[in-house]
């Protein structure tokens, strides 16, 4: 069988029951208790088909590897924080109480469960790439490779120092000045862990890109080849909820208004000085 059609099976039943279960506890968080098993269970998916194949499916193996990492540590870090302990994401909340409960229950099908579980199949697609071209590993993989643990380690960083505060804040009564971590990674990027995590699947697309491109594929379709769609949607997904949860973020706290404007907001670089340390003339 086609293991496209095996995770588009798997991708359904999943849905099914993220929508179902929404109904019955009135949560909208299923999806993000899935999200970081559901993209593991699909690359396998191929790399188990390439494997049965008998064509070297070395590179799909190696996606594979690289993508358990990548939901272990989401998993992990997912779980720690009561995420599957029947708490619902803060943002939903927010959202449902903005919206008519019939619009709402529309928004949940359509986005919250049809749009995120089909955009967990697509950035899985370059291991269908990798799977319809299997070629040897290359120098390209392993830069890839190499990119993806640094991203994976700066994401575990990230969450790690913002872990960290947020404990420190809960230890202290809920109070902690400013509100928000600004320290550590979060001194050049108000999302750090945003960045690290597109910046993964970028290079997942990539290393389907080189397993094409390796096949004799130019240009197009190789290079630059459909499964692009699935890293250029997640990122439109995460600046959205970006901008989504620095709305709220504002309005709670006064400080963060001077934050966005020294510290970009996704891509780590080096803060603005802040308005009382500008001498004027300089």
């Amino acid at each position: 069988m086609d293991p496209l059609l095996i995770v588009m099976g798997i991708a359904a039943a999943a849905s099914a029951f993220c929508w179902i279960a929404s109904l019955a506890t009135k949560d909208t968080s299923w999806v993000d208790r899935l999200w970081s098993i559901v993209p593991v269970v699909y690359v396998w998916v191929f790399a188990i088909a390439g494997l049965t194949s008998g064509a070297d499916a070395a590179r799909l193996v190696l996606m594979a590897v690289l993508v358990t990492a990548w939901g272990a540590r989401l998993t992990f870090n997912f779980a720690r924080k009561g995420g599957y302990s029947g708490m619902e994401d803060y943002r939903w909340a927010v959202l449902r109480g903005r919206m008519p409960a019939a619009a709402f229950q529309v928004f949940n099908l359509l986005f919250i469960v049809g749009f995120q579980m089909t955009l967990l199949v697509l950035i899985a697609l370059p291991a269908r790439v990798a799977f319809e071209h299997p070629a040897p590993l290359t120098a390209w993989d392993g830069v890839f490779a190499v990119l993806f643990a640094g991203f994976l380690v700066g994401e575990f960083v990230a969450d790690q120092q913002q872990w960290d505060f947020q404990r420190a804040k809960s230890a202290s009564g809920g109070v902690l000045e400013p509100g928000f971590v600004t320290t550590g990674l979060f001194a050049w990027s108000r999302h750090p862990n945003f960045f690290f995590e597109q910046a993964q699947w970028w290079t997942f697309y990539a290393m389907g890109a080189t397993a094409a491109t390796a096949s004799g594929l130019g240009l197009w379709g190789g290079v630059l080849n459909a499964s692009i769609a699935g890293a250029v949607l997640l990122t439109a997904l995460f600046i959205g909820s970006t901008v989504f949860t620095e709305s709220i973020s504002a309005a709670k706290y006064p400080a963060y208004a001077e934050y966005q404007r020294t510290t970009s907001m996704l891509i780590p670089w080096p803060p603005r000085r802040r308005a009382r340390d500008v001498v004027p003339g300089t």
